[in-house]
């Protein structure tokens, strides 16, 4: 007979890797990874901005084409372009929490991470946002007290349905063919407008993909949606 408590210990830690890694693990508490419907719905969401050449043109696509999204902004991002925060929200978008430094959370201690949460929360109300009803880890990661810290903001925690690996500038027609044949209904796709360790960095092709991304999703039925409260 095989002793119970080895066994019992092995799932707690294959538990605990799958909560720190898994973007939309539930095991160290509630996360949102996909829109419930019945409907043809995505949900764009953009990590890591503002950023001064990026931004402005994805929100010049959204506005064009009359889609609202989510943007998860970066704290540090937020002191230096304070009107790209404001623009975003003027303009109906939701803004979420990503935090302040952009450092993965999931060995941080609950000091540090109440640190980044609230200090992220601090510059985007500075800058003339919102205060953020969502948060989303650095690279999904969290550690058991990431989610509830973030509760305790009145934060809700979003992972993501669908990554392209557009942080990695693989090409427009990349990008384009990654999200479409990876979104179903129901997605919550992760871009980005900015560069977490790089305020200048370039995303410009996700910039020049959403046009296109866009528009097939609205030749093959999709609706497009803002993040749940609940």
């Amino acid at each position: 007979m095989i002793p119970l408590a080895p066994i019992g210990g092995l799932l707690m830690l294959g538990g605990a890797v799958h909560g720190a890694f898994y973007r939309n693990s539930k095991f160290f508490g509630p996360t949102l990874g996909r829109i419930s419907s019945d409907k043809k719905v995505v949900a764009l969401t953009f990590d890591d901005g503002p950023n001064p050449i990026a931004t402005p043109r994805i929100l010049d696509t959204l506005a064009d084409k009359g889609v609202l999204a989510t943007f998860f902004i970066l704290g540090s991002h937020a002191e230096r372009w304070p009107d790209l925060v404001r623009r975003i929200a003027h303009e109906g978008h939701q803004i979420g929490n990503h935090g302040y430094f952009h450092r993965k959370l999931h060995f941080r201690s609950p000091f540090y991470v109440s640190r980044d949460i609230r200090l992220g929360i601090r510059a985007i109300k500075r800058a003339g946002g919102p205060a953020p009803r969502y948060f989303r880890a650095p690279h999904g990661f969290r550690s058991p007290w990431t989610t509830p810290i973030a509760r305790a903001y009145g934060e809700r925690t979003v992972g993501w349905s669908l990554g392209v690996w557009d942080s990695d500038k693989p090409g427009v027609g990349e990008i384009v063919r990654r999200t479409l044949e990876g979104v179903r209904p129901g997605s919550i796709v992760l871009l980005h407008d900015g560069d977490g360790y790089n305020p200048d960095g370039d995303r410009l092709q996700t910039a020049a993909a959403l046009p296109r991304i866009i528009d097939k999703l609205v030749d093959q039925g999709y609706e497009f949606v803002t993040l749940p409260s609940e």
